[in-house]
């Protein structure tokens, strides 16, 4: 019986080679710095990566707390109902639907025909009226030269009765000198009378000839007032022939055109829809985001309808008072029970430049509003 250990009967090492350790011993022997050695890449990869995420979540902490953003949002602008301010018929409509146009471009053009008749009307009034102020000037020239004769024939009537009473005067004494009959002096009496007669109807013609003055002068300023009417009727006229054109009122696009070709519009029928080109973001924020909203803060606006673009643009005003209380029926709190809900408050954006895109109201946006 063969009574060697297993070390007995373990095969020497061969010369130059180091016998190999047991298992359990190299398991042993490895401590886990060797295992961090053996594993340098990958250990540095994962530390590198732990730092770059704990960095990027404080980044992201850091802007993510100054920004108070909200997602009832939407494009908003000033649309323009178009609709006639005359009656007439339509005889061109030179746009089409979603027509990019500028301001001025005539949108719509009715029938002018009686409209045009009507300025020539107004303008042949102010013409006759400005004749009538012509005429009246004339009489009134005229007048004041019937007056200027009235008193220079009343001057002379009263020289003449001023000689006649002198004559008067000295036949009388030479009848009764003896020096003149009786009938000289009669004579030179009823010369008197007649002067005196003459004086008075002279004296009459000059007082009613310049009581004439005020009557013509009345009647200039009536000719002046029917000039102006006259005036203010053409200028009715030439507006109502210009409304015959409609036209953009700022640079647009037109919307929902229902003017045609050879339809009737009435005063007041809307023949289409305009959206300016000058467009907002009004957004709906919560009353509790609004403690550091300012006025001036920059945003950056994201359009739904265009993915990963970021437009720059900041708060223009906040509305004074929460969206409910100007709806068309208001929360009326002190009747029923009542349950607290946070308020949205509209908040007016807008662009620091105007987007380079097609915009329209209604479309949706998240804006995110820079408070820090």
């Amino acid at each position: 019986m063969d009574q060697r250990t297993d070390n007995e009967r373990r095969p020497d090492t061969a010369p130059g080679r180091e016998a190999k350790p047991a298992i359990g011993e190299a398991r042993k022997s490895r401590s886990w710095l060797d295992a961090l050695r053996a594993r340098r890449r990958m250990v540095l990869v994962v530390a590198a990566l732990i730092i770059v995420a704990l960095i990027a979540l404080a980044v992201w902490w850091v802007n993510a707390s100054g920004y108070e953003t909200t997602d009832d949002a939407f494009i908003d602008a000033r649309t323009v109902s178009i609709s006639s301010q005359v009656s007439a018929a339509i005889v061109d409509v030179p746009v089409t639907d979603n027509q990019l146009v500028e301001a001025g471009a005539v949108l719509v053009r009715l029938d002018d025909r009686d409209y045009t008749a009507q300025v020539d009307q107004a303008k042949a009034q102010v013409d006759q009226s400005k004749a009538n102020i012509a005429n009246s000037d004339a009489q009134l020239a005229a007048q004041q030269a019937r007056i200027e004769q009235a008193d220079k024939q009343s001057a002379q009537s009263k020289a003449a009765l001023e000689f006649a009473q002198q004559e008067d005067e000295r036949y009388q004494r030479l009848v009764k000198t003896g020096t003149a009959t009786v009938e000289q002096a009669q004579q030179y009496g009823s010369n008197l009378l007649q002067a005196q007669a003459a004086y008075a109807a002279a004296q009459a013609n000059a007082i009613a000839t310049e009581k004439q003055l005020p009557v013509l002068e009345a009647q200039r300023r009536l000719a002046a007032a029917q000039l102006e009417q006259a005036r203010a009727a053409q200028e009715q006229a030439e507006a109502n022939l210009s409304r015959t054109v409609v036209t953009a009122p700022v640079a647009g696009r037109v919307v929902r055109l229902t003017a045609a070709k050879g339809n009737y519009a009435a005063v007041g029928q809307a023949l289409l829809m305009f959206v300016p080109r000058q467009v907002w973001v009004t957004a709906n924020f919560k009353e509790t985001q609004l403690k550091q909203v300012r006025p001036g803060s920059a945003v950056d606006i994201r359009i739904d309808a265009y993915p990963g673009r970021v437009f720059k643009g900041h708060v223009d005003s906040v509305q004074a008072g929460s969206g409910t209380a100007f709806s068309l029926l208001p929360a009326e709190n002190a009747t029923g029970n009542y349950v607290k809900i946070v308020q949205r408050v509209p908040v007016k954006i807008v662009f620091d430049q105007q987007p380079d895109v097609l915009l329209g109201p209604g479309m949706s946006v998240v804006p995110s509003v820079k408070t820090k």
